[in-house]
């Protein structure tokens, strides 16, 4: 059911393909005229309001990639084709906050339609390689921490290539493009959106030996799987939590503190700075629960954290940091009123936002003094002052990367991993509306904001780099292991190990 869930999410974002179409019909067509109206209104809008679309690109490519999207539209489209025209455009901004969604229509289809056919494999990506990390087919030679090379007879790399040009990121950033791939089903499901849902797929390989194979693997049928179904069945049967427990379970898959009050080493899980799971009182128990414990070394493993609320990653950031710090040097929308704001979600709520909380600066843009202006000062109660271990990665985007830019020069602090998705200089976010385009009902996710972190940090659109670089290998994926925790833990019994050496001199 998991796998379900997930690939169902991966379908909103650009496909229609591998699903029963009895019903609905995501198949059906759109006239040219409807979906050149709608696109009318995307350009505009985005021209209009964004505040980042000329940050890593020219006005003359924007209008380019602008006008080849609009070449795309002189025949009818389905609903799927018509978002790739649009996510393909969108990804040319380098804003990782502008995405492209699915009609409401199309996603309740999707959430009530049993998927009939799945691509089987899940991929780890990285640097044109790929490797499985999942196989649905277990009858397959090609299990976890294979080499594929080809697909169909395309090369990896070429296969990547393609699919980079429907994902947004801030910023050169490919680092979030390739864990975005390597996400469970993401890849399948763009694979089958660009390229087809096929029968069988010829598959190029390399063994353990280094030997290169081919073999054919089937497309996944979850409705003939009678292991899957007996499965379903199996937790059908099990007694449903209660309101309170199902909380508590979804504030667990969040955030978690786990001690070893042994060896004065904690960990903290933190899957989402969102509103609505208690990251304050959270907080504040943890580190009262760190000096009460006398810990030593703290590790937060921000890998899967996507951001969230600036309030909950500041306050976490006042528990760790040193020094006073601000948000950022400046933030900023360049519209408050928009000429289509009746396809704006909450338009009224965010102009009164605009209206008492930013001014007009001479710059002709609006302002959020308050967050250009305050410092954020330590917290003194319960303040952290042990050695601290950041893990990030391609997942770590938005509010996360202001955390962990904040940090990363401090002397106690070490980053762990790989470069954060979402950019250290800056991003356009804040406010985040969606738009529903007239016509077709699809959907896009416009940032009203633009942020600077830190004026003074490099403008070459990349995330927040790692003191410690711990990157995927065949190896480490064969044998599921997670190399960026076993990497912090080596990291925590080397400086040990130094202390004792130097306390015996």
């Amino acid at each position: 059911m998991k796998m379900r869930v997930l690939i169902f999410c991966a379908l909103v974002v650009l496909t229609g393909c591998g699903v029963n179409r009895s019903s609905f019909g995501p198949s059906k067509k759109i006239a040219p005229e409807k979906l050149q109206k709608d696109y009318t209104i995307f350009r505009q809008i985005l021209e209009e309001a964004h505040p980042g679309l000329y940050w890593y690109q020219t006005k003359d490519s924007m209008d380019y990639y602008f006008e080849m999207g609009a070449a795309q539209l002189k025949d009818s489209m389905t609903e799927p084709e018509f978002r790739r025209v649009l996510a393909r455009v969108i990804s040319r901004i380098n804003c990782g906050h502008t995405s492209v969604r699915s009609s409401k229509r199309y996603s309740r289809y999707v959430d009530t339609t049993r998927v009939d056919r799945l691509f089987p494999l899940s991929l780890k990506l990285w640097n044109d390689t790929a490797v499985v990390s999942a196989n649905l087919d277990r009858n397959s030679p090609l299990q976890r921490g294979t080499v594929v090379r080809k697909i169909n007879g395309r090369p990896i790399s070429q296969i990547v290539d393609t699919m980079f040009n429907f994902i947004s990121t801030d910023g050169y950033n490919t680092t979030h493009k390739y864990q975005v791939l390597s996400n469970r089903g993401y890849f399948g499901s763009l694979y089958s959106a660009l390229f087809g849902m096929a029968p069988q797929y010829e598959v190029e390989y390399v063994d353990s030996l280094g030997n290169v194979h081919q073999t054919k693997l089937k497309t996944y049928r979850p409705t003939r799987d009678t292991t899957n179904q007996a499965a379903i069945r199996s937790i059908r049967r099990v007694p449903q939590p209660s309101r309170k427990e199902r909380r508590m379970m979804r504030r667990n898959a969040v955030r978690m503190l786990k001690i070893d009050t042994s060896e004065h080493v904690a960990m903290m899980d933190l899957n989402s700075f969102g509103r609505g799971y208690g990251l304050k009182r959270f907080f504040r128990s943890s580190f009262r629960n760190l000096r009460k414990n006398g810990v030593e070394y703290l590790i937060i493993d921000v890998r899967g954290n996507g951001g969230g609320s600036v309030t909950n990653s500041t306050l976490l950031t006042r528990f760790l940091t040193d020094h006073r710090f601000k948000v950022a040097d400046s933030l900023y929308a360049i519209a408050r009123r928009k000429k289509y704001s009746r396809y704006i979600s909450n338009d009224f709520f965010n102009r009164m936002f605009m209206t008492f909380f930013t001014k007009r600066q001479s710059d002709g843009n609006y302002h959020f003094r308050y967050y250009e202006r305050n410092y954020f000062k330590p917290k003194k109660k319960n303040h952290f002052k042990g050695n601290v271990y950041i893990l990030t990665g391609g997942n770590s985007f938005s509010a996360t990367t202001l955390f962990a830019s904040t940090l990363a020069a401090q002397d106690n602090v070490t980053i762990v991993g790989e470069e954060t998705g979402g950019a250290a200089y800056g991003n356009s976010a804040w406010l985040i509306p969606d738009v529903t385009l007239p016509e077709t009902k699809v959907r896009f996710r416009l940032p009203l904001f633009r942020l600077v972190v830190n004026k003074d940090f490099p403008k070459n659109g990349l995330g927040v780099q790692p003191e410690v670089v711990s990157g995927p290998s065949v190896e480490a994926i064969r044998r599921g292991a997670d190399y960026k925790m076993e990497t912090t833990l080596e990291l925590i019994m080397r400086h040990r190990e130094q202390k004792q050496t130097a306390a015996g001199h």
